[in-house]
């Protein structure tokens, strides 16, 4: 736990890093990168922070789980060289992804409902080829093609007439890109959720896969606004 300081109070780069878990070269890098304040210096070239300072280091560790190291660099820099709103903007660029990431998670949610029934109205469908497949799903033989080419299908050959061969799950990859692409979103934005339901070996062991992906879009929610209280604090100091 971070020791409560006084204002007038000088720091040694250990004494900022003691409490965090940092080492002393970490504290020198965050200072050189912008991050923290410039330190004092003493007539040896000793560095001398402040409470200034650790308030700068706890605002940086603070934002680093809800934005990551690159945008909480950045956050810091911008309020370090007095443009505040700069550090707004990319606070504000960041809970648009985190809207978007949920929008998505709802968008994979609805596509695997929606998914799932259609499958329990249509039993097993076996191997398929093209024609028929898109007969089903309401498609041209040319968008499966298309899809193939962007990997959200990956149907094998007939040896004897090189037609495209779907088995069941290359259907339900088919099925859920369907979903997916009326609910507008891009073939290259389905393109890696396909490749987690092949890795996951199906649509149920997904749902562990989309629950822990809910948990970390909560749980960048809650640090987004940790966050916020430490850099917030620390502009009332800077005042």
């Amino acid at each position: 736990m971070a020791q409560k300081l006084q204002s007038g109070e000088r720091l040694r780069p250990v004494d900022l890093a003691r409490g965090h878990g940092l080492s002393t070269q970490a504290v020198r890098n965050y200072e050189e990168a912008g991050i923290l304040p410039a330190a004092d210096r003493t007539a040896h070239g000793y560095r001398t922070y402040t409470p200034l300072h650790a308030a700068a280091l706890r605002a940086f560790l603070a934002l680093l789980p809800g934005h990551g190291h690159r945008t909480a660099a950045s956050i810091m820099r911008a309020v370090n060289e007095s443009m505040p709103d700069e550090a707004f903007r990319l606070i504000d660029e960041s809970h648009a992804q985190l809207l978007d990431d949920r929008r998505t998670l709802r968008a994979v949610e609805r596509a695997l409902r929606d998914l799932n029934l259609a499958e329990a109205r249509v039993p097993g469908a076996g191997e398929m080829f093209i024609g028929p497949l898109a007969e089903r799903l309401g498609l041209r033989p040319a968008t499966l093609r298309k899809w193939e080419s962007a990997g959200l299908v990956s149907p094998s050959r007939d040896p004897k007439t090189g037609y495209r061969v779907y088995a069941e799950a290359d259907v339900r990859d088919a099925r859920l890109a369907h979903q997916l692409r009326r609910g507008g979103y891009l073939l290259e934005q389905i393109a890696p959720l396909i490749a987690q339901v092949r890795a996951a070996g199906g649509l149920e062991p997904l749902e562990a896969t989309l629950s822990a992906w809910r948990n970390r879009l909560s749980a960048r929610g809650r640090a987004m606004l940790t966050g916020a209280a430490e850099l917030e604090a620390y502009l009332r100091r800077r005042g």
